[in-house]
């Protein structure tokens, strides 16, 4: 493997407690399940790469982006009201070269208004004049949608892809206001 490749990769280590202390899970691709590996989650460290938590198994649930970082007491860290010591998947987010294109849609089945994004977009009402963004098609990169405007809120991860309805991938009720690209700068 060569120093690229490993550049590219990722690396989490979740903890069954606070400080790094218990029993540990060093994972460095996607894991639908962790209940085997931990019966729960009280820090973790992420050596390299971006990833997605998710709240239970199969990539469902309320998410949360980590990146490289020490998170000593998820407990305190509770975001947006997910508890973290509830985490059971995880999904590694690639790294993107390349231009980001996602065109975002007013409506559900890509109805109403819609607007070609290349950049963030810190509130699309202001930005776009749309109210909404109930689906999209991302064509290039990897995005985080935010439920508010200003990267606050809930947030759901974006991969290359076709969104024809949030609500049937079990956002229902959520609407997204504001989305930033992954970059490994972020």
């Amino acid at each position: 493997m060569t120093n690229t490749d490993r550049n590219m990769m990722g690396k989490i280590t979740f903890y069954e407690e606070k400080n790094f202390q218990g029993r540990s899970y060093e994972c460095m691709s996607d894991c639908s399940d962790m209940s085997s590996y931990l019966s729960r989650c009280q820090s973790c460290r992420v050596e390299s790469g971006c990833f997605m938590v998710y709240e239970r198994n199969n990539y469902m649930g309320q998410q949360f982006f980590m990146r490289r970082g020490e998170y000593n007491d998820m407990q305190r860290m509770m975001c947006m009201g997910m508890m973290f010591d509830n985490m059971k998947s995880c999904r590694m987010i690639p790294y993107h070269r390349g231009q980001f294109r996602m065109k975002i849609y007013e409506r559900e089945n890509y109805g109403g208004q819609s607007y070609e994004m290349m950049d963030d977009c810190d509130n699309i009402q202001d930005r776009h004049r749309m109210s909404d963004c109930q689906s999209c098609n991302v064509m290039d990169g990897h995005w985080l949608m935010y439920e508010q405007a200003h990267y606050k809120g809930r947030m759901m991860y974006m991969r290359p892809g076709e969104y024809r309805s949030f609500k049937d991938m079990g956002m229902s009720g959520m609407r997204f206001m504001s989305m930033r690209r992954i970059m490994e700068s972020m």
